[in-house]
């Protein structure tokens, strides 16, 4: 069983602590680990050894492998595709799914065009911005305030400002675009912050939502320095709303997993408004350390840490040998 961590993305130290954090529940479920660490420069090295990746040949001496990459290059497809070029099981979403929700357009032009109910939202790409930043601008304002800004394809609220004025706008957009010519702006939501982990292939199942409670209540949103401050949030399981609306989050975690052709594992993000019930993002390979909110949420649904990663192991196995039953 071979962990991949690191990688090229911003997000390279967060991946470090989930690889590391898989690792020793895989080991602690019985498998023999190997870990891989993907250096910044792109390199793929074990015990401090560049390896040399042959397509067909699979990872050898793994059987399977677990990319705890978050980000660019590691959860946008990119390292998916190297793994089924190499022929090797590998845990979570496949090619298309990862760069689908990787980029939050085509994730929420996706849920639109679905139904299912989502935060209003535009998109502004770097050129049209130099081209035309009064149209943009103006456009925007038809979402209200406070709103916020976003690269699009980035996760861990890297490059997100939260916009209360709007002569704040322009440097809010520069602040994206420094991390991505594509940029989403979201309005704001009321109520409360809501996670819902999912694992699964073809019949998934939804852990209990948990509800994200800030130490900073005063901050207004889950940024960078709550999720990994420790104090930060408090992970409040199960979420603190009616059981129907509890079921209902679980119901569209499963139905966005299953509408996106996620396979293995997510976590699944909402904003809870009353009884109505908005989904914000899907996560394919959130963070993972044991007391994430993803272990957490399925340790509080009464799957162990070590249980859930052996199935996640299962399932990637169960994919790949399901996959390669089909003629191409």
């Amino acid at each position: 069983m071979a962990v991949l961590g690191g990688g090229r993305s911003s997000e390279h130290e967060v991946s470090l602590a989930s690889a590391a954090s898989v690792g020793a529940g895989l080991q602690a479920a019985g498998h023999e680990v190997i870990a891989i660490e993907v250096g910044r420069d792109g390199v793929w090295r074990r015990d401090g050894e560049a390896l040399c990746l042959t397509p067909g040949r699979g990872l050898d001496p793994a059987d399977v492998v677990f990319p705890a990459l978050h980000g660019p290059f590691g959860e946008d497809g990119t390292v998916q595709g190297l793994l089924e070029c190499l022929d090797v099981p590998y845990a979570g979403a496949g090619v298309l799914a990862s760069a689908l929700c990787m980029d939050k357009v085509l994730f929420k032009d996706l849920m639109a065009c679905t139904g299912i109910p989502q935060v209003d939202f535009r998109s502004a790409r770097v050129e049209r911005y130099r081209a035309d930043a009064a149209g943009v601008l103006d456009d925007i304002a038809g979402l209200g305030l406070p709103v916020f800004v976003k690269p699009a394809r980035l996760g861990s609220s890297v490059g997100i400002v939260r916009v209360t004025e709007q002569a704040t706008l322009p440097r809010a957009l520069e602040t994206a675009f420094i991390h991505d010519p594509l940029v989403i702006v979201e309005a704001a939501a009321n109520g409360i912050e809501a996670e819902c982990a999912v694992i699964g292939n073809g019949d998934p199942i939804a852990s209990q939502p948990g509800e994200i409670a800030l130490a900073n209540a005063e901050s207004g949103w889950y940024d960078y320095e709550a999720k990994y401050t420790p104090g930060g949030m408090e992970l409040i399981v199960p979420a603190r709303v009616p059981p129907a609306v509890r079921e209902r989050i679980r119901a569209l975690a499963l139905q966005t997993f299953v509408t996106t052709g996620c396979r293995g594992l997510a976590r699944v993000d909402f904003f809870v408004e009353g009884d109505r019930v908005l989904v914000n993002e899907l996560n394919t390979m959130p963070g993972f350390t044991e007391t994430s909110v993803f272990g957490s949420l399925f340790a509080a649904s009464g799957i162990p840490y070590p249980q859930l990663l052996d199935r996640l192991v299962k399932l990637a196995l169960e994919r790949h040998a399901a996959e390669r039953a089909h003629r191409h």
